[in-house]
């Protein structure tokens, strides 16, 4: 692996520490505030701590992770948002779909706070994963070098 990818995995990885403690954390405080187990109700908590955490996740990432390659503008943005929305596809796809199976005691009946962050967790790590490779193969992409036109 080469060593500019490295540090890219690894600044990507403290990135989404952060990330995941605005995730989880974000979740955990709505779901103390109004505790539910509706599908429906789930869904917007777990956008909105996803959310949170993708904003944070662009903040740091053209900063530092992709810094090299951010350009700041309407096409970059563009592709960032759209990448966030295949992201929050899957975290809310894996979210919901985990729960339903701890919730019903699939494996093993367990506290509704557990099943929230088991199932949390398995989401970040797969969006963050989805994330991570859409950023660096789209978002973030190196730039062609422009041919030259002969006459």
């Amino acid at each position: 692996m080469a060593q500019k990818t490295k540090i890219q995995i690894i600044q990507f990885s403290f990135i989404g520490i952060a990330n995941a403690l605005i995730d989880i954390g974000s979740l955990n405080v709505l779901l103390f505030l109004w505790p539910t187990e509706g599908a429906s109700t789930l869904l917007i908590f777990n956008t909105i701590s996803y959310t949170l955490a993708i904003i944070n996740s662009y903040i740091w990432n053209s900063k530092y992770t992709f810094s090299h390659r951010a350009n700041f503008n309407y096409k970059q943005i563009g592709l960032f948002t759209f990448q966030a929305l295949i992201a929050l596809l899957v975290s809310n796809l894996v979210f919901i779909g985990f729960y339903e199976l701890l919730k019903d005691g699939f494996f093993i009946q367990v506290p509704k706070f557990i099943n929230h962050n088991i199932s949390k967790g398995v989401a970040m790590f797969l969006s963050s994963s989805t994330s991570y490779l859409l950023m660096r193969y789209l978002v973030f992409r190196k730039s062609k070098p422009a041919k030259d036109v002969k006459s």
